[in-house]
Formats: C-alpha cells, sequence, structure tokens
C-alpha cells in the first residue's frame, strides 16, 4: 500500500463525490482518477485492467444517468421531445449562466422554456419541467449509489488483493 496514493486516492474520491453536486467538478471521472493515481503508486499491484474497464464503464453510466434520468422524469410527467432537449441543454447551459444554483435550475427553466415555445400552456410546461427536476434528482441519487459503489469495490479489491 501507498500512503501517499492512497492520500491523493481519497482527495480525490471526496472532490469526486462534492463534484456530484457541483457542476465544476466531474464527479465519477475525479473518483476514477483517484483509483488510477493509486495504480500508479503501487505500481497496479492489486488493481487489474478488468478492475479499471469496470469502473471506467461505471463513470460512463453516471455520465448517461444525468441526460437519462432528466429525460424520463420529463417524458414521465408529460413532456413532449423539445421539453427533453430543453433539460438536456439546460443541465450544460445552466451551470455556466447560474452558477452551480444552475445545475437544478437550468434544466427546469429549459424544460419549461421548449414546451412553452411548442405551444403548450403554462401548468403543462411547468408540469414537464417540474419532471426534469424530479428526474435530475433521482439521477443526482443514482450517481452517488454508483460511485459509492465504486469506491467500495476498491477498498475492497485492497484488502482482498
Amino acid at each position: 500500500m501507498s500512503i501517499p496514493g492512497m492520500i491523493i486516492a481519497v482527495i480525490l474520491f471526496i472532490m469526486g463525490i462534492v463534484g456530484t453536486l457541483l457542476p465544476a467538478l466531474p464527479g465519477a471521472p475525479l473518483v476514477w482518477l483517484g483509483m488510477l493515481v493509486y495504480g500508479f503508486f503501487t505500481r497496479f499491484e492489486n488493481l487489474t485492467l478488468g478492475f479499471y474497464i469496470v469502473q471506467g464503464l461505471a463513470v460512463l453510466i453516471t455520465i448517461a444517468t444525468d441526460y437519462a434520468a432528466t429525460a424520463y422524469g420529463t417524458r414521465r410527467y408529460g413532456g413532449s421531445s423539445a421539453a427533453i432537449w430543453g433539460g438536456i441543454l439546460g443541465i450544460l447551459i445552466g451551470p455556466f449562466i447560474l452558477g452551480p444554483l444552475g445545475l437544478i435550475i437550468g434544466p427546469f427553466l429549459g424544460a419549461f422554456a421548449l414546451e412553452l415555445f411548442r405551444g403548450k400552456s403554462a401548468d403543462q410546461s411547468f408540469q414537464a419541467a417540474f419532471g426534469s427536476l424530479i428526474g435530475l434528482l433521482g439521477g443526482t441519487v443514482l450517481k452517488f449509489i454508483v460511485e459509492a459503489i465504486m469506491i467500495i469495490w476498491f477498498f475492497w479489491v485492497l484488502s482482498h488483493g
């Protein structure tokens, strides 16, 4: 075990978990990077290529979750494809315009605006936008779960390797 490698890995894990809430930090990629840094410090003693591939797939799942969960929530609450695209654009643009709060407000405003633009009533647009928010929050919970599993697996492999 490498103490400096473990310290850096844990710092990156914490930054990754925080990054799940703050759009300025890429959550799961930082968790994966922590594992990679630890691997370099230990010459990949207990961490196999297969381990990193599966962890990389978990990272891709968390990235896709943002978009899929927002789309699902929007659709579930009656939103159209335009609202889904509005929610996705809100995820991408909101944080840059509104800061960290834009991660939550952005998808909501994007879905709402594009539903209104399509001619839906304010009530229908609000419902679709609310669905995008519910989807985003559900996706955030899923990302936390995936990241927790990633970190737990990392420590399990090290303790049983």
